[in-house]
C-alpha cells in the first residue's frame, strides 16, 4: 500500500503561485527627462549635469526626435582632446560631442532582456521608444531596483 499525502489537493495549489510583479522597461523607466538640443553649448550641458546630478541625458531636435545622447563620459574625451591639442571646448555645441548612434530599447520589453542588451552594449542608459518617440530612459540601476523588487515578490 502506497504513502497517501494529507494535503493532496493543497499542495499543489500552493505551488501554483501568481506572479503579478511588473516586469517591462516601462514600470521602472524615468519619465521626467533632463534633455539637450543639438545646437546648445557644451559649457550648459556640463552645468545641468551637475545642477541635475546626472551623467547623460539624450539629445532631441526641434521636432522632438531622438538624434543622439550626450554622456559624461563624451565631454571626458573632449576634455582630454582639447587639452593635448589646446583648444577650448566650451565654445563648442553639443552636437560635436554627442554619440549620434543611439542603441534604444522599446517601451514593452522585460527587464531581463533589457538586462542583456545592457550587458551586451556596456552602456549606462538606454532611451526608452514607442512608436519612434522618446518616452523615457533606462538605466543600469533601475533595472537592479527591478530585480530586487521582483526578488521581494518571490519570497511573499
Amino acid at each position: 500500500m502506497g504513502i497517501k499525502s494529507f494535503q493532496g489537493r493543497r499542495s499543489r495549489e500552493a505551488s501554483k503561485k501568481e506572479y503579478d510583479a511588473p516586469i517591462l522597461v516601462t514600470d521602472y523607466m524615468s519619465r521626467k527627462l533632463v534633455t539637450f538640443r543639438p545646437d546648445q553649448s557644451i559649457l550648459e550641458v556640463m552645468e545641468a549635469f551637475t545642477k541635475h546630478r546626472i551623467s547623460g541625458g539624450p539629445v532631441l531636435d526641434d521636432n522632438g526626435f531622438l538624434v543622439g545622447i550626450i554622456s559624461e563620459a563624451d565631454c571626458m574625451k573632449q576634455i582630454s582632446e582639447s587639452r593635448y591639442f589646446n583648444q577650448p571646448i566650451l565654445d563648442k555645441s553639443v552636437e560635436s560631442f554627442m554619440t549620434k548612434n543611439v542603441d534604444t530599447i522599446p517601451h514593452d520589453m522585460s527587464i531581463f532582456d533589457a538586462a542583456g542588451v545592457f550587458h551586451k552594449n556596456n552602456r549606462r542608459r538606454l532611451p526608452v521608444m514607442k512608436d519612434g518617440l522618446l518616452i523615457g530612459q533606462i538605466s543600469r540601476k533601475d533595472i537592479v531596483i527591478a530585480a530586487l523588487k521582483l526578488n521581494a515578490q518571490n519570497w511573499k
